[in-house]
């Protein structure tokens, strides 16, 4: 029996690929050791989800016709594991020559094999040809960091880089704003590979310097991380450090495998958001 950790998933590693149904290609990891890394002991500070976009999904019918779909995965955060991206790839692909008698059994079986490997129940929504067109495009809203003109040196997340506006450290009334960024850059845990995303943070409480909260995500240049883990380190970090009542922090990575993998952790009990697709996806 193999020890679920990265080193072992396929990521790096050359593969052969499966074009028949092979759900023991997924490769779950658990969530435990990183958070206990950034100091998440017992119940979590937070909810939310890894809502997951497939665009390259397709299978057989019993004619041996091809089918395409796109899909809409959502893991729950609080399952024990998330699921490593390449072996998710490698899944899907294994529908390739797989003859089904449609597409409610492909999401039954998407749903049974997701949710075995993550430990928690995932949903599945399955977007067919003829919705295609319904498909939109929206990018995330709030104050845009990225026209800042600072001086950065550092590439490695430091939680010290945040801090609060001076106002706020003297006691003023709590603010409430949505700050968003698209220079979030980390790398991939095990191949070192760039990631690309863009990041919301929205949240109640003493103003934080804008600046700071730019320095400290551009920082992740050089860090080597899964996109779930980054997003939960980047919640840590502006919680402990700023002290919000309320905050949400909502990634959205450009696609890698026909894949993007969009985290987001809250302590405000609301829906998640809709799965929609920035100019970057």
């Amino acid at each position: 029996m193999y020890e679920a950790v990265p080193e072992h998933s396929p990521l790096g590693k050359a593969v052969s690929y499966r074009d028949q149904y092979a759900p023991e290609l997924l490769f779950p990891i658990p969530r435990l050791g990183k958070r206990q890394e950034i100091g998440i002991e017992g119940r979590l500070p937070f909810m939310g989800a890894d809502l997951w976009t497939a665009y390259e999904l397709s299978w057989l019918n019993r004619k041996g016709k091809p089918q395409v779909a796109l899909a809409t995965i959502i893991v729950p955060a609080d399952s024990p594991n998330l699921i490593e991206s390449k072996s998710f790839k490698l899944y899907l692909n294994s529908y390739n020559q797989t003859q089904l008698s449609g597409s409610d059994e492909l999401q039954t079986r998407l749903v049974q094999d997701l949710s075995a490997a993550a430990g928690a129940s995932v949903s599945v929504r399955l977007h067919l040809p003829d919705t295609f067109t319904t498909q939109r495009m929206h990018e995330q809203q709030g104050i845009l960091l990225d026209t800042l003109d600072i001086e950065v040196d550092r590439y490695q997340p430091d939680p010290q880089l945040l801090r609060l506006d001076e106002q706020a450290e003297t006691g003023a009334a709590p603010v409430e704003e949505t700050l968003v960024s698209h220079l979030l850059k980390s790398n991939c845990l095990v191949t070192g590979q760039p990631d690309w995303g863009s990041v919301q943070i929205h949240y109640v409480g003493p103003q934080i310097n804008h600046e700071s909260v730019l320095r400290y995500l551009i920082g992740f240049r050089q860090h080597n991380e899964f996109h779930e883990q980054c997003v939960e380190r980047i919640y840590m970090d502006i919680s402990r450090q700023c002290h919000p009542l309320k905050l949400t922090v909502y990634a959205r990575y450009t696609r890698r495998g026909g894949l993007d993998i969009n985290p987001f952790r809250t302590n405000v009990p609301q829906a998640l958001p809709d799965n929609v697709r920035t100019a970057r996806q």
